[in-house]
């Protein structure tokens, strides 16, 4: 549905603005809650103590031991060379089990076979007998109809593969499709947009992504002008999907959904400087007139409790920001809310009564933009992931969260080794004072000299070792790192800790290990295929097929696939299993069932090789085969006596030995060798 612009209302402050604003006051107190904690996790990431820790006046040590911060740093790590250590997106597009609307396999007819030896033009000409009923292969080639619909192929596979080709019409449209959108998220930067939704989702425990929208993308070229013989610069637009990381402090979900299929609505608060709010004019449907009273009202931005820690500026009382708040709301909206702030319901049925909407409100009640939604089918543009499933609330739950007791404890154990280390590393003085002439200043330093009373036997200052608790303090630091690791399902041995265990004598040992701690990982990389990567797959092939100028090309019975657990496995493992596996497909009588073609690229993945530049396709390989072929027979051709095609070579000439002691040579050619002792023609005596 394409999207309907307004006309501004004669009042200010509409029905749907309230609304809007109400909606997020509702939200924002709901998750005051998750507030804490996201406060929380982020001041043990960054090694801050908050406000609600006390220290006592004897406490001298106020250290903080960034451990949540080695672990979110190593889950967020794995989780970025999981996904992408391949070099490929990990989003793939197959065909459906049982293809609509597109055939599974089509094939040539055998007649045209027959009578044309030679390759037919796709062409023909009016009367050739050749043509095809209009509609015939539509529901063969589906939108490879343009391009193969000529050559007429018929549905199924074909009963001989050597005489008839046969094709895959609905495999040949998704790897198009996966084509298109793997060029779509390059182009795009989606990795670096999702390396900052998948650092929240370590961290605060959920990652949120939005899009993908429609933008105008700027393509770089350069013409050489034939009048001016020079080098011109002609920039070209081009349509892509962009995507956005939204973070959790800016993201206001419906206060009673547990997932983004049961919100209403979703609310994304935009912080907006004067210039970024002018540059909103230039965009799509929106309404300068309101946008202008926005800047006569004035900066409408209230400062949040929890921005003072978050920008390390909690002694400051001044929080105030000329800056503008917006509202961005996707929902539903009330039929009656939609028309009243001025959005033509020309193409609404009439007895609907809500709509899918995209509303911006600013803080100060100015509806600056109000449209229909634009997708078909209409969804949400959000994907909200977590790193921790809780399956009761909205937001899921991150590294810290989980570790947040064994990092205090590390803490209070840390502090406490200190200061009994800055006592138990000096002396404490027992003085009996009886024993030295009174008024004498008491405190000691090298070369000090105490005077003593006269006639009084016996010593009167004796140095004291104060005892050392720090090793019960260590130990127990070590034992709530421990505890760190089984509650966050992040080995250190994963991320870096040296020491030799009984388990990481050997390779095979360390291996088992790494395999046990990746079935965490494993989670999470389930998380990310289920909520962000197939949504987000689904999101752009609904993107092409409505926006997509391209899109009959690619249009096929298809199914998203998410590839990221399939990354999972160690590339040692996989590497090793993958050749025991081809020495077992080694045996003559099970090479038939194997494709070869499969494990050769499986390996070079594991190797960090890109299988495309270094293998080649089954085609180009027989053809390679046929060429080595060809030069084998050559080889094994002159080898037997035959005539090289390059001419004769020089060699030894028939009956000749050069091995020959004799020195003849077994001819009238050569020297030999000269004869030892003891062999035929050695004129010595032997001794």
């Amino acid at each position: 549905m394409a999207e309907i612009g307004v006309e501004a209302p004669d009042h200010e402050i509409s029905g749907l603005a309230a609304l809007v604003k109400k909606r997020f006051e509702t939200s924002e107190q709901a998750r005051h809650f998750d507030e804490t904690r996201w406060l929380k996790a982020y001041r043990n990431y960054r090694g801050i103590y908050g406000n609600e820790m006390a220290f006592t006046e004897k406490e001298k040590s106020k250290v903080f031991v960034k451990v949540t911060k080695t672990k979110v740093l190593a889950s967020f790590g794995q989780i970025i060379e999981v996904l992408f250590g391949t070099g490929k997106f990990p989003l793939g597009i197959d065909p459906t089990p049982v293809p609509e609307g597109i055939a599974e396999y089509a094939h040539l007819k055998p007649k045209q076979q027959q009578e044309q030896p030679q390759p037919a033009s796709p062409y023909g000409f009016p009367g050739d007998g050749k043509s095809i009923p209009a509609g015939a292969t539509a529901e063969i080639l589906g939108g490879l109809e343009e391009e193969l619909g000529k050559a007429g192929f018929e549905e199924g596979p074909a009963p001989d593969l050597k005489s008839m080709p046969q094709i895959e019409p609905a495999a040949m449209a998704a790897a198009e499709l996966e084509k298109y959108i793997h060029d779509q998220l390059d182009s795009t930067q989606a990795i670096t947009v999702l390396r900052h939704v998948f650092f929240e989702m370590a961290l605060l425990g959920t990652g949120v992504l939005k899009g993908p929208f429609n933008y105008n993308e700027t393509i770089n070229r350069w013409v050489d002008n034939p009048e001016t013989g020079e080098r011109e610069y002609t920039p070209e637009s081009k349509l892509v999907p962009k995507l956005e990381a939204v973070s959790c402090w800016d993201f206001y979900p419906d206060p009673h959904a547990v997932n983004m299929e049961d919100a209403e609505y979703v609310i994304q608060r935009h912080v907006l400087n004067r210039s970024q709010m002018r540059d909103l004019i230039n965009r799509p449907l929106f309404r300068e007139d309101a946008i202008n009273a926005c800047f006569e009202m004035g900066e409408s931005y209230t400062p949040r409790s929890y921005e003072s820690s978050l920008q390390d500026r909690e002694n400051q009382t001044d929080l105030d920001k000329d800056r503008f708040e917006v509202y961005e709301y996707w929902g539903i909206m009330d039929k009656a809310f939609v028309e009243e702030a001025g959005l033509s319901m020309i193409e609404i049925e009439d007895d609907i009564a809500e709509v899918q909407v995209n509303a911006w409100v600013s803080a100060s009640g100015q509806v600056l933009r109000l449209a229909l939604n634009p997708f078909t089918p209409e969804r949400l543009p959000f994907s909200v992931c977590p790193y921790e499933l809780n399956p009761y609330q909205f937001f899921g739950i991150g590294i810290p969260e989980n570790m947040d007791d064994s990092q205090q404890i590390m803490n209070g154990h840390a502090r406490m080794a200190i200061d009994n280390l800055a006592l138990a590393g000096n002396l404490v003085f027992d003085i009996d004072e009886t024993m030295l002439v009174p008024g004498q200043d008491m405190s000691v330093y090298p070369g000090k000299i105490f005077r003593r009373q006269s006639g009084m036997p016996g010593q009167s200052i004796h140095g004291v070792k104060f005892p050392s608790t720090a090793t019960e303090n260590m130990m127990m630091f070590d034992r709530f790192r421990q505890l760190a690791d089984e509650s966050t399902g992040m080995p250190s041995y994963s991320h870096g800790q040296t020491g030799i265990q009984s388990t990481t004598r050997t390779a095979a040992g360390m291996s088992m290990l790494m395999g046990a701690s990746a079935l965490n990982i494993k989670t999470v990389i389930k998380n990310i295929d289920d909520y962000l990567l197939r949504p987000l797959g689904e999101s752009l092939f609904s993107w092409n097929m409505q926006f997509n100028e391209d899109s009959p090309k690619i249009v096929g019975d298809i199914e998203i696939r998410a590839r990221g657990t399939s990354s999972l496995m160690q590339k040692e493992v996989r590497s090793q299993r993958l050749m025991t596996f081809m020495q077992t497909a080694s045996n003559p009588s099970l090479a038939p069932f194997v494709k070869w073609h499969t494990i050769l690229s499986e390996i070079a993945k594991t190797l960090d090789i890109d299988p495309a530049k270094v293998i080649n396709d089954p085609e180009k390989a027989a053809i390679f085969a046929q060429i080595m072929g060809m030069v084998n027979g050559i080889q094994e051709n002159t080898s037997n006596g035959g005539q090289s095609p390059m001419g004769e070579s020089g060699g030894v000439p028939p009956g000749a030995n050069p091995n020959d002691p004799t020195g003849s040579g077994g001819g009238n050619i050569g020297t030999g060798t000269v004869p030892q002792a003891g062999e035929s023609g050695f004129s010595a005596s032997n001794t």
